[in-house]
This record gives structure tokens, C-alpha cells and sequence, in this order.
């Protein structure tokens, strides 16, 4: 089992990897102080949480390697483990985290220094976090470098210009000059959308998905502009990058995916089972469809939960279901299992909730369930 999976995410920078880190260090600086690192690095880590973790092991980096800057990021870079062969290559890039983060830090003042050691990273692990703030504080500089390295051999490389550009990547700061004008990017994204690589590919859907969330109809009509339907990759990269706006029953969207507003001649029912769930448990949906009309229909079939909240009130959350072209005269039943209970990023209540079954944007089958908390 790789060892962010067996060990918590707060604690997988431990003594351990501090040890881990500057042992690799030592391999190409055998004067590094590395019982300093470690001791630097590791002391009061159980009180902090893992972001603050990863900033102490750079700070500690900074303590420990040379003081000019330059030559403390060439030392880095020379450490780093070999490139990764392709995009599905196994790795234990999180060990190389902290090196982002020193970049992230203390990297601002020596632009080419960074981006050199960015560009050697994000082949081993990632570097768009590291690149957030040049981003900020050198928007013109950085996107002009990230815009000549979109031929660049490496799919990593040709990643990270998409990736670390996106307005809201996640854990990471939102861009707000992006968010109120993503034009900039949009060269970028246009000289990858055909990438051999379907790893940088999704990368250019992500980042116009969280566009979206600003501009819904600026990336609405860039894929309408975008869109071939004889080239199966492009139209996988637009579905993709529009699957929000899906969600969201945005009419530009639907129709640019051929997704038409139901005919009376769809016939739908939404089954709900048990009536009473408690905490924890399963309820169970099950969507039955019938096209009485003459046409195909291409249905994306959605469920919207009306989540109860702790004043009693609902709110509605779009769930992804199902996808299908239902021929003519054509009957499907669509079973679906949903789990009700509590995660870090959602609360539950008990109460009745209601769920709408959502058809090309269009709410039809309703139903409802209890849910009990013991």
C-alpha cells in the first residue's frame, strides 16, 4: 500500500520523510547538515495540520542549505529523483512537496532561478502550487514563459501550463485576476486542446470547468467554437469541461451537447427505497424511462437531492447519473445506490428530504424519503 494511503494525510510529513528528504539531499550535497534538517524539521510537528507541515520542512530546507537562493535551488533541483518515464508512471512525488513549497516561498525574488526548478519538478511530482505566486505578483512574465513551453516534449510540462493557471485549482489560492478576466489563459488552453496526451487534455477541460463557474457562457461559446463532432477526443475534452454547467441545466450547454429539452412523449418515473433510511445507510433510486416518441432522444439523467439543512431549510445538490440515447419505443430502468452519511465536507439532519430526478436540465420524477438519525 502506498504510504498516503496507510497513513493519515496530516501525518504522512513525519520524522520519517524528514529523514527521507535529507537523505536525498546528501546524495548530491554530502556536506548538507542533515541531522539539522531532521531535527529542524520534525520538532512540534504533532500540533500542526498538514499544510503547516509541509511549510515547516521548507523552512527547515532554507535553514539548512545554502543561503543564496540560486545555488539552494540548484541543489534541490540536482536531488530530485529521475524524471517519470510517461503519465502513468508510479511515484513518490509526495516526498518532493516541500521543495514546491521552498519555490512557493522564498523562490519570488529569482524568477529564472524558480521556474528552472519548477520546471524540473513538475516532471517528478507537480509545481503548480509553486507557481501561484509568480502568477500573482509576475502575471505577464509567467504566462509568456508558460506560453512557450506548451510544444515542450514532457506531457508534465505541457500539464503544468494548464494546470497551475487555473483560477481555482484546488487547495491551492485563488487566482482573482483570472477569475474576473480569464482571456489571458485562453491562448494556452487553445494550443493544448488537441494534445496527443489525454492526462494534459483533461487538465485544459478542468481548468475551462472552472472558468465556468464565472463565465458559463465565455467557455460556452469557446467550445461551441471548439467543437467537432467528427473528433472524438475534442468532443470527450468539451463534455468534460461543460459537465458543471450540466449540472446546472445551463441551456447553452445542453444544446452545444445535444442534449434537447424533453418531449411530453418521455415517460418518467423515480422509485424510492426504503422510505426510511437511518445515518449511514444506503437509500436506493431507481429512475424508469420510456420514449414513446418517434426520434432517438440523448438524455442526461441527473438526481437533485434537497439536502435538509439545521434550521430545517433544503437545499438542492445536483448529482451526477447517466448519460444514454433512448431509441424509440425504448424502456430503461436506472437503479442507483446513494449513501446518507455524514463526510468532513457535508452535513446531514435528519428530516424528510426530497430528491427530483433532472432530465437534459429539465426536473421531472419527484420523491422523497425519511431520514432518521438513529
Amino acid at each position: 500500500m502506498p504510504r498516503e494511503d496507510a497513513a493519515k494525510l496530516k501525518d504522512w510529513f513525519d520524522r520519517e520523510a524528514a529523514i527521507r528528504l535529507a537523505a536525498q539531499i546528501r546524495a548530491v550535497r554530502p556536506d548538507f547538515d542533515s541531522e539539522r534538517y531532521v531535527r529542524l524539521a520534525s520538532r512540534g510537528l504533532q500540533e500542526l495540520e498538514f499544510k503547516d507541515r509541509v511549510e515547516k520542512f521548507a523552512w527547515a530546507l532554507k535553514e539548512t542549505l545554502p543561503q543564496h537562493l540560486p545555488t539552494a535551488l540548484a541543489v534541490l533541483t540536482e536531488s530530485l529523483p529521475e524524471p517519470l518515464v510517461d503519465c502513468e508512471s508510479p511515484t513518490d512525488g509526495w516526498l518532493q512537496w516541500p521543495i514546491g513549497e521552498f519555490i512557493a516561498l522564498y523562490g519570488l525574488p529569482h524568477f529564472e532561478d524558480s521556474f528552472e526548478a519548477m520546471y524540473a519538478l513538475t516532471q517528478r511530482f507537480t509545481a503548480e502550487y509553486a507557481l501561484r505566486p509568480f502568477l500573482e505578483h509576475y502575471p505577464e512574465e509567467t504566462l509568456s514563459v508558460l506560453s512557450d513551453l506548451v510544444d515542450d516534449e514532457s506531457p508534465h510540462v505541457r500539464r503544468f501550463c494548464s494546470e497551475a493557471v487555473r483560477p481555482r485549482l484546488p487547495w491551492a489560492k485563488v487566482v482573482n485576476f483570472l477569475v474576473e478576466d480569464p482571456e489571458p489563459v485562453l491562448p494556452i488552453l487553445e494550443a493544448l486542446m488537441d494534445d496527443p496526451e489525454l492526462y494534459v487534455r483533461r487538465s485544459v477541460a478542468n481548468n475551462l470547468k472552472d472558468i465556468s463557474k464565472d463565465h458559463p457562457n465565455l467557455v460556452v461559446d469557446l467550445c461551441r467554437q471548439w467543437w467537432d463532432s467528427e473528433n472524438e477526443e475534442r468532443v470527450w475534452l468539451i463534455t468534460h469541461a461543460l459537465r458543471g454547467l450540466i449540472k446546472s441545466a445551463h441551456p447553452g450547454a445542453l444544446s452545444l451537447l445535444g442534449f434537447f429539452t424533453p418531449p411530453p412523449e418521455l415517460k418518467v418515473k423515480l422509485d424510492i427505497e426504503p422510505p426510511e433510511v437511518r445515518m449511514g445507510e444506503m437509500v436506493k433510486f431507481k429512475a424508469t424511462l420510456q420514449n414513446r416518441s418517434s426520434k432517438p432522444l440523448k438524455l442526461q439523467v441527473d438526481f437533485v437531492l434537497h439536502l435538509v439543512r439545521s434550521q430545517g431549510a433544503s437545499s438542492g445538490k445536483v448529482f451526477k447519473w447517466k448519460a444514454l440515447v433512448l431509441e424509440p419505443g425504448q424502456q430503461v430502468t436506472l437503479p442507483k445506490k446513494h449513501p446518507m452519511k455524514k463526510t468532513t465536507v457535508r452535513a446531514l439532519y435528519p428530516g424528510v428530504h426530497r430528491v427530483e430526478l433532472q432530465v437534459n436540465g429539465v426536473r421531472l420524477g419527484r420523491g422523497e424519503f425519511l431520514l432518521k438519525e438513529f
